[in-house]
Parts: structure tokens; sequence; C-alpha cells
């Protein structure tokens, strides 16, 4: 059995999802869903810091892989997160080899990054540190996101930088970034979602995307690019999908009896 930092190096396909509710109950749903992983959202909601903690311990508890997308690059919301025992991060706005080498420093502890040393959850409450600080060097996961045009230009150097496990596309910044926000098939947009995906199979480092409603041709299609660390689906989002096809299975249900 592969941990995710093992398929990562090796570029094997992995498939996990995220999270947006921050309701432990939905977690736990989400656990038991077939997912390898799952990511807490802390860029786009409301979840605390206490509810990341309970959201991890779920996570962790089910067997799979409680990673953390923090609100930006910032080495004190990597630290807070990590401590709350994330298995890693997923860092947004990554546009440069100086952004990348920052998100390393802020996950890796001394002499390798510059993490400031704290007792908490992944530290065995002060009773593990010695292992865990073991464990975080080799076995800690940081994934970049690419959701820039600049770090497009910059993706080879970008993943050139030691402690960087992959990238994950955020498609929806990526085309605002090039002034046309969700309109993925505007030809500038193609343009830098191609440039990408010629990247895939040239890069030691797997590439990801993800993939927000579910869509089983497009999640297909995507995988066919060579696309390896796929973030399929969202708590929210597999939610309202529900509930929209409820609504329109009832108004055509009153249609058909006349209500």
């Amino acid at each position: 059995m592969y941990t995710l930092k093992q398929k990562l190096s090796k570029k094997k396909l992995t498939i996990g999802s995220w999270l947006s509710f921050g309701f432990t109950p939905v977690t736990e749903m989400m656990s038991k869903s077939g997912f390898e992983w799952l990511v807490i959202d802390l860029e786009h909601t409301a979840i605390n810091s206490t509810t990341v903690l309970n959201m991890i311990q779920i996570i962790n508890l089910s067997g799979l892989s409680p990673l953390v997308r923090v609100g930006k690059n910032d080495e004190l919301l990597i630290k807070n997160a990590m401590d709350s025992g994330a298995y890693g991060v997923i860092v947004p706005m990554v546009n440069t080899k100086i952004d990348a080498e920052r998100a390393v420093n802020s996950v890796k502890y001394p002499p390798t990054g510059t993490r400031g040393v704290g007792l908490s959850r992944a530290q065995g409450y002060g009773m593990e540190f010695e292992s865990y600080s073991t464990w975080v060097e080799s076995n800690s996961v940081v994934i970049v996101q690419i959701e820039h045009y600049k770090a497009v230009e910059n993706l080879s150097e970008i993943l050139s930088v030691e402690g960087v496990d992959g990238f994950i596309v955020g498609p929806y910044d990526l085309s605002g970034s090039i002034g046309h926000p969700g309109k993925f098939n505007h030809p500038l947009v193609k343009d830098a979602m191609k440039e990408i995906e010629n990247f895939l199979f040239d890069s030691n480092k797997p590439g990801g995307i993800h993939v927000v409603h579910s869509n089983h041709t497009l999640l297909e299609e995507t995988l066919s690019k060579g696309y390896k660390f796929i973030a399929y689906g969202d708590d929210m989002v597999f939610f309202a999908e529900k509930l929209n096809k409820e609504k329109e299975f009832l108004t055509e249900l009153k249609t058909k009896f006349g209500v």
C-alpha cells in the first residue's frame, strides 16, 4: 500500500475531494465515499481552526490523508494546519520559484525549512515530537496551486523546488488572471490549459486539477490528459447538485399531475 507521498513521487493516479461545509458529520460521510484524501478548504470558506482540527481527526481516523488548502502562502497559516495534524498543504497562488520555496520552508523544520517548533496534535500533544519531526521531513506533502498565467510561465522553475510534490490547477482563478473568469472555452484560457497539459508528461512531478462538478465524462477526459492528482467534486457542490436534480424532478411532477 502506497502512501500519498509515495504515489505522488511515482506519479500514480490518486483521487480525492474537497470539503467546504465544515460540518463534521459531512466530513465523516465524505471519508466513507471512496476517496483517498480530502482537502479542507480554508481559502473560500468560514471554517475555523477548531473545526479544522476536528475534521482532520475524522479524516485521519478514517484512514484517509487529510490535506488543508490554506488561505494564502503564509507561514503562520501553514504552521497552524500542519500542527493540527494535516499530512500536507495545498498552497494557493504560487506564481514563482520563490513562492514555492516559501511554501516548503513553512512546512519543514530547520535546517531544511523555517517552520517554528511547537507542540500540538501533530506532535502527539507534546509526547511525540522526535518521531513527528522525522515524519514531516520525509512524508509531508506540499502541493502548489497553479492559478495564474504567471505561474504557467514559471511552471518548470516552480516544480524544480525540492519539497514540492506536485501541482494542482485552479481553473477559475487561472481563467480570471487571463481576464475571462469561468470562461474555459475562451481561446486564451484554452491555450494556457494546453500549455499545462503539454507539461504533464515531461515533468517528473504529477499535475492535478479540481474537477469541481460531478461530471463523469469530464473526469475521464481529465484522466486521459495525464492529470494524476485529481480533486473530484466538493461536499457543497455534491449537495447543491442533488438538490437541483430533486427540484427539477418536483417541478416536472407538479406539471405532470397538474399542480
